[in-house]
């Protein structure tokens, strides 16, 4: 096994420290909630710019604890950065590293996404709607709106990846 290095430690202690605060920040302001998860999820990208899988993973397992333990009553609103957002540049990561169609594998990842927010909606919004038709229609606009949402997001992903790791590889020379 490999040992980590003091160098990958400070990248995932950085990158949870400022996960933690970005999605600490979203929760609290609701209207920056996405952006939170979005954030969050690309300072996660820092231990995967050294392929230190075992440093995003404590990272973003202390990420979700510190967040839950910050924002303790609003489980809910933490709920698609755990199930989604703070675990795909670590599943677009192992898609680069064992070469897998980046087709299919857009593919599983958007029905990653759908399952998700089709989840968060059954579990949490659902309870609150009281109009019919967004109950009947949720499905088709989920698979539609969501796939489409998903392809522009994992792009942009793979967009903040490239620029996370040319970051990363000019600190580590100095």
């Amino acid at each position: 096994m490999k040992k980590i290095s003091s160098y990958e430690i400070a990248l995932s202690a950085l990158a949870t420290a400022i996960a933690t605060i970005f999605l600490t920040v979203g929760v609290y302001s609701e209207i920056l909630l996405f952006t939170g998860y979005l954030l969050s999820s690309v300072v996660l990208m820092l231990p995967l710019a050294k392929q230190s899988y075992r440093g995003f993973s404590l990272a973003y397992i202390a990420t979700c604890l510190l967040s839950l333990l910050l924002n303790a009553g609003r489980f809910f609103d933490l709920l698609p950065f755990i199930m989604f957002f703070g675990l795909h540049p670590l599943v677009n990561e192992l898609q680069l590293k064992i070469k897998i169609n980046r087709w299919l594998a857009c593919a599983i990842k958007a029905l990653w996404f759908d399952g998700t927010m089709y989840l968060i909606w059954r579990f949490v919004f659902s309870m609150t709607t009281t109009i019919a038709w967004i109950d009947a229609y949720i499905i088709p606009v989920l698979l539609i709106g969501g796939t489409l949402f998903f392809g522009l997001y994992d792009y942009l992903t793979y967009q903040w990846r490239i620029a996370v790791n040319t970051l990363v590889a000019r600190i580590y020379k100095k």
